[in-house]
């Protein structure tokens, strides 16, 4: 009896959460009631079995009730797109049998790699009746694992869906590589389903549910798009490499009790933080009314990022109103708005905790935001926003600029910031105006925008102590600016007013800590005549019974987000991470192996031999694989490998090519300007007195000290050029073999790549890559096709014109 009662109580729990929510009922009670009875009901008499159903073959369809059997290794690829099992009637419920996996990851007798998957594992596309359910699915092996389109009432209940579809990264733990970057602005065409794949996607529904999901090893999670009125709860969509939950166009659906947790690309710790675009939860083009509750969603790009829109904001025309239509579009009711996030946990983010722009009306209550790289919550043009109850600790330590702190919000007004407490972040509150002329004039912005206006701080708890996190900046990110409680800019004239601050408490015991910095110009509202409106969220029950808060404690901090080429680590199985894979030494780290457990562990290293060290540092259990040539390969300037990693738990194979060449590189100062007047330039390099010096590798990191600053210039620092005006040009020559083969640089600034070789006795330049600008850190790369073995020389040139310098050359075999 005590089992029937604990089931009762959870379906009344559940149901009458949303009947509140949805406002679907007008009598719960009856409902409730009748909801009762169904259970007690499912106890008292025994349901028949369902009938099995082998599936052993591609389109296979189902319309009935049925279990699902896959003999064991038995995979069935999509070959044609539309769905490994095929599910076309409603009113039905779909069960896998336990051990069975839908499994789709082979071609022929060979695992194909994570980007090249396709086909879907289970489509219900336009199915005929009433609701269906799909119970405990376990997929593999697929770009999408569940699709269903025009499906109301669909339930997902249960189940795994792992290793499927995912984007090699070309980013490394040394730099970051722009092609990594998603696109999430885009998706009326199907583009996130279609470019970036999914454990599950459902389009165009309502009254969905999907509950007690697990998905790992998978891009990304969970996609609603045009998905109304449904409920997600219980799910733990983690260890992704782009969105945990991504929603487009979805509106008035509860999100309670799921965990989004390391959902992250473009991170290395100290080294670059950007996130690339990857969130915990992503909320995209006129997502409203949405209710986000208890949900954790740690260490990911974003652990929030909500944006109004392209179409809301005016940047494209509306797609579903042209003519005349389009210009009564109602911008001031389009964006992201009257969403609630409630008592989440959104710490550890590579860029924001919270991001939500050009939307209205949003409230974030009683939400935990610490140690977030940028800043906790960024509301750029984002009005009437309640902030209330959160908790900021630590906030901005790998900011770039004055983007920093707990709260940023830019171009915002009526924003009411109330009773948080902020300890110990770069900012405590950051409100600003600057010129952003083009984004100022588009319609959707210029409907709903007010300047920086009557925004209200009060009631808050803002302290910075010598116990802050930020003495050790990392290198070039920090700022003249001091910590600071509240700061307020203005670029222009009287557009930041109306601030009204009081009744805070503040404590600032930190030697470089202020309360208040302002703009000259720049007035404070310190008294009010009439009663500011009193800010309560009364308490709530939502949907769900596992608590995903607070359930990744042990992994708390950023430095604990460690990826490889196709993701994050999950912190069980073994990880291996290539950290430098050009030059004389390439560089392995193992991960989530002991040092007593390594000796179970295989190594081998054809062509090659390996050194294995243990690297004691904060991240756990970490060995470091050092691979170089050895014996008489030692005197050959290229040599190819093939490295094996085998154990119980591991099974990782690396091939790559060791250069073991050595680069004659000249420094020089220069007065012409190398991108008009380039033959003066090189005139300059022949007059000015030259620092040449022989490196294994072109691998500078100049930062602002130039070659007199580095090492590698020791010997010739009396002579070598400052920080800034210099080139330098690095050459080697060696037997190439035949094959293509990859030339990359980052550089800043400017960088040409030309390969040289004889071909029938006449010498011929072939520029493989050039970027000749005065530019930011960029990766650009080529291709060189080599007819045939042999001797080739390659010409680096590069010049810095001023501020940051970096060139770093890799060469990589395509085939």
């Amino acid at each position: 009896m005590a089992q029937n009662s604990d089931h009762t109580m959870g379906s009344i729990r559940r149901y009458s959460c949303m009947n509140s929510y949805m406002n679907l009922s007008i009598n719960k009670y009856m409902v409730v009631a009748c909801s009762t009875l169904a259970c007690i009901a499912s106890f008292t008499h025994a349901q028949a079995p369902l009938p099995v159903v082998t599936i052993a073959k591609d389109n296979t369809t189902i319309d009935q009730s049925c279990r699902i059997r896959i003999s064991p290794g038995v995979a069935i690829p999509d070959r044609d797109g539309n769905g490994v099992i095929q599910v076309t009637r409603g009113g039905i419920t779909i069960e896998f049998e336990e051990g069975t996996v839908l499994q789709g990851n082979y071609a022929g007798k060979a695992a194909m790699a994570p980007e090249q998957l396709t086909g879907v594992g289970i489509s219900i596309i336009n199915p005929q009746g009433g609701r269906i359910t799909v119970k405990n699915a376990r997929i593999e092996g697929y770009k999408i694992g569940i699709h269903a389109d025009n499906c109301d009432s669909l339930t997902i209940d249960g189940g795994i869906i792992r290793d499927n579809f995912r984007q090699r990264l070309r980013s490394t733990p040394i730099r970051e590589d722009a092609s990594d970057w998603l696109w999430p602005h885009a998706n009326d065409n199907q583009e996130w389903r279609k470019n970036y794949g999914a454990a599950v996607c459902i389009e165009n529904s309502t009254s969905v549910t999907i509950s007690n999901l697990t998905v790992r090893h998978t891009q990304n999670g969970i996609i609603l798009d045009g998905v109304n009125q449904s409920q997600i709860f219980d799910n733990d969509c983690s260890f992704l490499s782009g969105w945990g939950l991504a929603m487009w166009r979805s509106s008035r659906n509860m999100i309670s009790r799921n965990s989004f947790d390391f959902c992250i690309r473009g991170h290395v710790e100290g080294v670059y933080n950007r996130g690339q675009d990857s969130a915990g939860i992503l909320v995209f083009e006129q997502c409203s009314a949405n209710i986000f509750a208890e949900n954790s969603a740690t260490h990911s790009g974003d652990g929030f990022f909500g944006f109004a829109g392209k179409e809301a904001i005016g940047d494209v025309p509306p797609p579903s109103a042209t003519g005349e239509a389009a210009a009564t579009f109602d911008y001031t009711a389009a964006g992201c708005n009257d969403n609630l996030l409630m008592s989440n946990d959104f710490s550890y983010a590579s860029a924001h905790g919270i991001e939500m722009t050009f939307s209205r009306r949003n409230r974030f209550i009683h939400n935990t935001l610490v140690e977030n790289a940028i800043c906790g919550i960024w509301g750029g043009y984002s009005n009437d926003s309640i902030i209330s109850r959160n908790y900021f600790a630590g906030n901005g330590g790998m900011a770039y600029g004055l983007e920093r702190g707990a709260i940023n919000i830019e171009h915002g007004s009526g924003n009411i910031i109330h009773n948080n407490t902020f300890l110990n972040n770069r900012s405590g509150i950051h409100l600003w105006w600057d010129n952003d002329t083009k984004l100022l004039e588009m319609p959707g912005v210029k409907a709903n925008y007010r300047n920086v206006t009557d925004n209200v701080i009060t009631s808050n708890r803002i302290e910075i102590n010598p116990d802050h996190p930020f003495s050790n900046l990392q290198a070039g990110k920090s700022s003249t600016v001091p910590l600071v409680g509240l700061h307020l800019r203005d670029k222009g004239i009287d557009h930041v007013k109306g601030t009204i601050y009081l009744d805070n408490t503040v404590i600032m015991t930190a030697n470089d800590a202020v309360e208040l910095l302002a703009d000259e110009g720049i007035s404070i509202v310190r008294e009010v005549k009439t009663p500011l409106p009193e800010i309560y969220e009364e308490p709530r029950t939502f949907p769900g019974e596992r608590s995903a808060f607070g359930l990744r404690k042990s992994l708390s901090g950023r430095h604990n987000i460690i990826l490889d080429e196709y993701g994050p680590w999950d912190h069980q199985s073994p990880f291996v991470v290539p950290v430098s894979s050009t030059g004389s030494v390439h560089t392995f780290d193992v991960f989530g192996v002991s040092k007593d457990d390594w000796k179970n562990i295989t190594l081998d290293v054809s062509n090659a031999r390996a050194n294995v060290n243990w690297v004691e540092s904060m991240k756990p259990n970490r060995h470091r694989i050092e691979v170089r040539t050895f014996g008489a390969l030692e005197e050959e300037l290229i040599a190819s490998y093939t490295l094996n990693l085998k154990g119980q738990k591991i099974n990782y194979t690396r091939s790559g090519t060791i250069f073991s060449n050595t680069w004659e590189c000249a420094a020089f100062s220069y007065s012409a300007d190398p991108r008009t007047e380039e033959e003066k330039w090189r005139t300059d390099r022949m007059r000015t007195p030259q620092a040449a010096v022989t490196v294994p590798w072109v691998d500078f990191e100049f930062g602002r000290k130039g070659p007199k600053g580095l090492e590698q210039f020791a010997q010739q620092k009396e002579i070598a050029p400052g920080p800034d005006r210099f080139g330098l040009i690095c050459v080697s020559t060696f037997m190439l073999p035949k094959g293509t083969w990859r030339f990359s640089t980052l550089s800043d600034d400017g960088v040409r790549v030309l390969v040289k070789k004889v071909v029938e006795g006449r010498l011929r330049t072939t520029v493989v890559l050039e970027n000749w600008t005065h530019h930011a850190p960029t990766q650009d790369s080529g291709l060189f096709n080599q007819d045939e073995d042999g001797e080739v020389s390659v010409n680096v040139e590069y010049f810095q014109l001023d501020g940051h310098a970096v060139l770093k050359l890799e060469i990589h075999r395509e085939n």
